[in-house]
């Protein structure tokens, strides 16, 4: 998942940041090794955690999600304390064994996790994670500039919108969104139906000015795109930037993700991911955590303290009653049929 612009950089953080790649060296009982993305948590939270809890951060970052499975299965579970990933990759590692069973009397915070997200496909059973922020797929337009009125995926594929478009370079999300214009899920093994949906989006070619995975939000915020199909985190930076655009849950149903928290089952300091995992799953914490990240807040008790500014894009609606799925794993050839469309769209999009 793509995160939030942040105000702080990472190099001014007073914890230890490892390189990307490098796993925990042996720093004895007071060493904590999290391996995630850059930019998780807020300065206050990894510093209060030291202080408060005696343990000193050893914070590793990667750039993919199938990155870290390698180098976790290549650690055999070991190598690092606690882990953040995406639901799809989580749901491998626990498929591996490489993910530890959690003891939850060890998480007084444990009930305050909304149960929307939980009893998902990747931990049906709760027995392995703590989620830690959602996302979902968000068209976000300009109403100054645009002249229809948007309220689903379909729309996107409006004439009036020819070269003003831009979409997130995420080839499952996109192709996906094809399928739900389609009627179909995202998660759809037929061929046949993901070929369709290729052929829809080469449709779309004309309306689209960018594919870009960071800071998309960038362009629609600078007008140089008045329509875009973003993450939960780019929603939150635009709207937070210009209140007056216009954010959509595409009323076909949207795709959403999870991000959780794992203890690798050979983790060197496992009290010490316990200690992490309990500290962020205080309420008030909590909140600090998802106005910082951009993404939905995964812990009930947050939602309230969540300040006002925030809390309408950080927490689904009441009554929230569109569709969700969730995007998962699928099998070889449907994957290979996704790519060969993703590709042919790129092109005749003019964004290879």
């Amino acid at each position: 998942m793509e995160k939030m612009i942040v105000l702080f950089l990472a190099a001014a953080l007073v914890f230890q940041t490892a390189g990307c790649g490098k796993s925990a060296s042996a720093g004895g009982k007071n060493q904590f090794t999290l391996y995630t993305w850059d930019e998780m948590f807020p300065r206050e939270i990894l510093e209060g955690f030291e202080k408060d809890r005696g343990f000193k951060i050893n914070y590793v970052n990667f750039d993919s999600g199938e990155a870290m499975l390698t180098r976790l299965q290549a650690a055999a579970g070991g190598g690092y304390d606690l882990i953040i990933a995406d639901d799809y990759i989580v749901e491998t590692a626990i498929a591996e064994g490489l993910v530890h069973k959690l003891d939850k009397s060890r998480l007084s915070g444990y009930g305050n996790i909304n149960p929307i997200y939980q009893g998902q496909f990747y931990d049906p059973a709760d027995e392995y994670t703590v989620p830690y922020g959602a996302g979902v797929q968000t068209i976000v337009y300009n109403p100054e500039t645009v002249k229809i009125d948007i309220t689903g995926y379909a729309d996107i594929w409006d004439k009036s919108l020819a070269g003003s478009v831009g979409i997130i370079e995420n080839y499952r999300v996109i192709n996906g969104m094809a399928l739900k214009v389609l009627g179909q899920s995202y998660n759809t093994e037929d061929l046949s139906l993901i070929r369709r949906a290729g052929d829809r989006l080469v449709e779309l070619a004309p309306n689209i000015r960018l594919i870009r995975d960071d800071n998309l939000q960038d362009e629609l915020i600078s007008g140089e795109i008045s329509v875009a199909v973003m993450y939960t985190s780019q929603t939150t930076t635009a709207k937070m930037e210009n209140p007056n655009l216009a954010a959509v849950f595409p009323k076909e149903g949207i795709g959403f993700g999870i991000m959780a928290g794992f203890i690798p089952n050979q983790a060197p300091n496992p009290d010490a991911a316990y200690a992490f995992l309990d500290y962020i799953l205080d309420a008030e914490r909590g909140a600090r955590c998802f106005e910082f990240l951009g993404y939905y807040s995964t812990n009930a008790a947050s939602d309230p303290l969540i300040s006002a500014e925030y809390r309408e894009l950080l927490t689904l609606p009441e009554g929230f009653n569109v569709d969700m799925e969730m995007i998962r794993n699928i099998g070889a050839e449907a994957e290979g049929a996704h790519i060969l469309a993703w590709t042919a769209f790129k092109t005749a999009a003019g964004q290879n």
